[in-house]
């Protein structure tokens, strides 16, 4: 698994790896086979990867950080369980942090990105209104943080752009096992990705802010929805025992 210096490659390191257990355990969460309240101890993680104990307590010491697993002593960790109420404050969060930043880029008046500056934006916003209109949640999920995650590294700074990231995760991680249960899930996929770069493409900081209202009220209704006639997550997604699905740790060599 890990790359030789001395031939070329890029050796993996103990922090390389940690971080690719981590990724590789938010992608399992994110994909609805570690389900909300699912346990599981380091050494069936370090067994199921193949790997030593050390990167991977360390990487679900960083997922707890995160907010997506909860430690416990005596019994290891779980998936986090968040409730509507957690995902209600996490859209109204990012609703906020939001509109300082756009009203602060209109206060200053910041020239408009340019077309060149927002191009693998815009390819994440046409991936992710696709999936989304095909209710394609797995294709979703990866472009909709990547699309937000990119936009936010060009409008804002690094604190606040990895918070945002933050939160959309946990969001992401709530959502996923209520909406893999739902026959209507498509209707509730929000694909206003495209808009939200014309805007930021023209300079409209008010169209942005106005586009991502109307994505975070979307939300909000569907959180109004859960509340009113809940479609019950448990059980959801492809989950059939109690350990994770085997996911590859991918050689750093492939990295790019």
């Amino acid at each position: 698994m890990p790359g030789n210096a001395s031939g070329g490659g890029t050796a993996v390191t103990r922090s390389t790896l940690r971080q690719q257990i981590a990724d590789a355990l938010r992608d399992e969460v994110l994909a609805g086979r570690l389900q909300p309240g699912q346990e599981f101890t380091v050494k069936q993680i370090a067994d199921q990867y193949g790997v030593s104990a050390t990167p991977v307590r360390e990487a679900l010491v960083d997922l707890s950080a995160q907010g997506l697993l909860e430690s416990d002593q005596h019994r290891g960790f779980k998936v986090h369980r968040f409730s509507v109420d957690d995902y209600r404050t996490m859209v109204e969060a990012r609703s906020m942090v939001v509109d300082g930043v756009f009203r602060q880029r209109t206060e200053r008046g910041s020239a408009a990105l340019s077309a060149q500056d927002l191009l693998s934006v815009r390819r994440r916003a046409e991936e992710a209104a696709r999936a989304a209109r095909a209710g394609d949640l797995d294709i979703l999920i990866g472009y909709d943080l990547r699309f937000w995650r990119e936009l936010g590294a060009l409008v804002t700074n690094h604190y606040i752009s990895e918070f945002l990231h933050r939160l959309r995760v946990q969001a992401w991680v709530f959502a996923v096992p209520y909406l893999r249960s739902d026959q209507e899930m498509s209707e509730w996929l929000w694909s206003g990705h495209e808009k939200v770069v014309d805007a930021v493409t023209h300079g409209d900081a008010e169209g942005v802010r106005q586009e991502i209202h109307a994505y975070n009220a979307h939300a909000l209704a569907w959180a109004d929805r859960l509340e009113r006639g809940p479609v019950p997550p448990d059980g959801a997604g492809d989950a059939t025992d109690d350990r994770p699905a085997p996911v590859r740790i991918p050689d750093a060599r492939s990295e790019r």
